[in-house]
């Protein structure tokens, strides 16, 4: 009779390791979630498989057979990232909505997207120190990323037929305007707070800049 101890740990670790075999998708996921954070906190080229690993109570052997390499995990990260944005966007319902309504809320989505998810700016960020070069190698982002111009290319359409948006609008110069403010007082919140003393996560401002941004937009687009 052995007199070895097995510690709960290791059932633990068992569980896991049926868990994992006995559903890939959700193994592939818990993976990317753990590695979005890794990204975020020690960047791209800092960013290590081991610790990926230890944080999924997986292994490298693991994640390498999910995704090839620590880059190829990298483009998959920002795939998941712009994809879950570009998801909520489509399920806006913009066309059911007068143009400028549809573009109110668009504005006020783009806004609560970036305030609440930090990991997405600041991976960007990231890519943006890389030149772009792995969105570069994801035409899916691109294709996905293109709906939303469609979209917003409907809706001002839309709103120049209704007589409340002027014709001659730039897509992407729009989509550029609306995101650009959002995206800025996240990424910059630090810097930008401490050097003008302003809270930029106080509720009251939110929502002040909030109103802000589609006041500006709906001022630019407006016949």
């Amino acid at each position: 009779m052995s007199d070895s101890i097995v510690s709960p740990g290791t059932h633990e670790q068992e569980r896991g390791r049926r868990t994992r075999k006995n559903n890939p998708e959700k193994t592939r996921e818990d993976i990317l979630q753990a590695a979005i954070i890794e990204f975020v906190q020690q960047g791209l080229a800092g960013a290590r498989v081991d610790a990926i690993a230890e944080r999924t109570a997986t292994s490298k052997r693991m994640i390498y057979y999910y995704f090839g390499s620590k880059e190829q995990l990298y483009c998959e990260c920002l795939v998941k990232l712009y994809g879950d944005i570009r998801k909520t966007e489509q399920s806006l319902d913009l066309e059911s909505l007068p143009a400028e309504q549809a573009i109110r809320r668009l504005v006020e989505f783009t806004f609560d997207h970036h305030d609440r998810n930090v990991d997405f700016v600041r991976i960007i960020c990231t890519e943006n120190i890389h030149y772009g070069e792995y969105v570069k190698q994801s035409p899916v982002i691109r294709e996905m990323s293109s709906l939303v111009l469609q979209a917003l290319g409907n809706t001002l359409q839309r709103g120049v037929q209704e007589g409340v948006f002027r014709a001659g609008i730039q897509v992407i110069d729009l989509h550029m305007l609306m995101s650009a403010f959002c995206f800025y007082r996240v990424s910059n919140r630090h810097t930008f707070g401490e050097i003008f003393q302003i809270d930029l996560l106080d509720d009251d401002i939110k929502q002040r800049h909030k109103a802000m941004i589609c006041d500006a937009v709906l001022g630019y687009i407006r016949a």
